[in-house]
């Protein structure tokens, strides 16, 4: 029992020495639970999606249309955009014609168009239309189900004011004053309530029809027919079209795991960086007369030349087991995979330069990996995450390989339209090289 005793003590004091080992133990997990508590909003009172980018364009020019925006930007899951930068400091209203080409720009991928026959005429009920770009499958239903939710909310108030102004029309506005409150008259009799407040709401169209969302389980299928009696949404794809959901879905998750496993493969290969200086490689090397340059720059592309055909090999994949379309956009493709295996490979000699040890980088690319999965849009849309994380994930390289993949695959995007996402990449990698140079002319890795 003594020895057992005094080969515990042992190895408990090897492990408090070891930094990296109480690193990997404590700390990043500790770290990790912490920043995606923050990433996914569990310290704020909204636990939801919030800021979802929405263009609406209210060509209806009715009070009617006035009341269903300002529902809309009164729910918190939105960002309702109305109008863009206009010449000279100007705020110009979006248009129905503008909606292509700000949803193809990523300025936002939901749009609602408020039609001139929203709520007119003499026929009961309302004519919305949504615009989208169904890229991911699971923030398309989210955001449509909330949009949903918003309309059969305000549909009922909406088509009882139109009622009220119809009946205004044809009876005038005395008589329909003095129905209204013989109505709130007849009700506060009937049912309690203050008579003045009941014809306030009688005169504002709340004729105590019932939305979907409050209806009981037993009559919301009948209130949900009768909403899409009266609430007509025609629904137009701005890009992805003839494709099926399941494509959209394979296309997000196939880009998503690749990058992920990509950047583990690199952050292992510039680990190895360490096991060949203990072993005295980089001491034979430069005893003939090798240079460091010459080390770091084999090492830089051997990651990008193994991340590119790891990319590659993983799309292929997805081609064949989910029906995702390469055959037509295998330049593009190769154009950003290209891009985001020099950005990740560039991140692992980042690692290895300010990590002493192997330990150490292991436990610094597991934190940095699975932050930026998280926050890039490999394991989830951007638009479910906070605001804040929204900006912050623009700095990850993960956000913008995801951003080529998507615009490839989905939007079928040209050369051209890929110059942004791939110069971004490109200018990363420049920057991570410098920073990592920098380090390791610094450190002790060659000696």
């Amino acid at each position: 029992m003594r020895h057992i005793i005094v080969l515990v003590r042992k190895d408990l004091k090897h492990f408090v020495r070891d930094r990296a080992a109480l690193l990997l133990t404590f700390l990043v997990p500790f770290a990790l639970i912490a920043l995606f508590g923050f990433i996914f909003g569990l310290y704020g009172s909204h636990g939801g999606p919030a800021g979802i980018n929405v263009g609406v364009v209210d060509a209806s020019g009715s009070p009617d249309g006035a009341r269903l925006v300002a529902a809309l930007k009164a729910e918190p899951a939105f960002n309702v955009i109305t109008d863009e930068p206009g010449p000279n400091g100007t705020r110009t209203p979006l248009a129905e014609k503008d909606l292509d080409r700000l949803i193809r720009a990523d300025r936002f991928r939901f749009a609602l168009v408020l039609p001139p026959d929203f709520s007119s005429g003499d026929n009961i009920g309302l004519h919305v239309k949504l615009v989208e770009n169904p890229q991911n499958n699971i923030e398309t239903q989210m955001v449509t189900g909330l949009l949903q939710k918003t309309l059969f909310t305000s549909a009922p108030r909406l088509i009882g004011a139109h009622l009220q102004s119809l009946a205004r029309r044809e009876l005038g506005s005395d008589r329909l004053d003095r129905f209204d409150r013989r109505m709130a008259q007849t009700v506060a009799s009937a049912f309690g309530g203050d008579e003045q407040q009941i014809y306030a709401h009688i005169r504002d169209g709340a004729m105590g029809w019932t939305a979907p969302a409050e209806a009981g389980a037993g009559g919301a299928g009948g209130t949900s027919d009768f909403m899409s009696r009266i609430l007509k949404i025609d629904t137009v794809k701005v890009a992805g079209k003839g494709l099926s959901d399941r494509t959209a879905t394979a296309t997000q998750l196939v880009g998503g795991w690749a990058i992920q496993f990509l950047l583990f493969a690199v952050a292992a290969s510039a680990v190895s960086l360490f096991y060949e200086k203990d072993h005295g490689i980089f001491q034979r090397l430069l005893a003939g007369s090798c240079p460091r340059s010459a080390i770091l720059c084999s090492k830089f592309i051997y990651g990008m030349l193994i991340g590119l055909l790891q990319l590659l090999v993983l799309f292929i994949a997805g081609h064949f087991l989910f029906g995702i379309h390469l055959l037509p956009y295998v330049p593009a493709l190769v154009l950003m995979c290209l891009g985001a295996a020099a950005a990740c490979s560039a991140f692992g000699m980042l690692l290895a330069s300010v990590a002493g040890s192997q330990d150490a980088a292991r436990g610094l690319s597991t934190l940095a990996i699975l932050t930026m999965s998280a926050i890039g849009g490999a394991w989830m849309p951007i638009s479910l995450l906070p605001a804040a994380v929204q900006q912050v994930s623009k700095l990850t390289l993960v956000y913008w390989s995801m951003e080529g993949f998507g615009k490839v695959l989905w939007l079928h995007a040209a050369l051209a339209e890929l110059l942004v996402p791939f110069g971004i990449l490109a200018g990363m990698t420049a920057l991570i090289l410098a920073i990592s140079w920098w380090r390791f002319n610094r450190s002790t890795i060659f000696d």
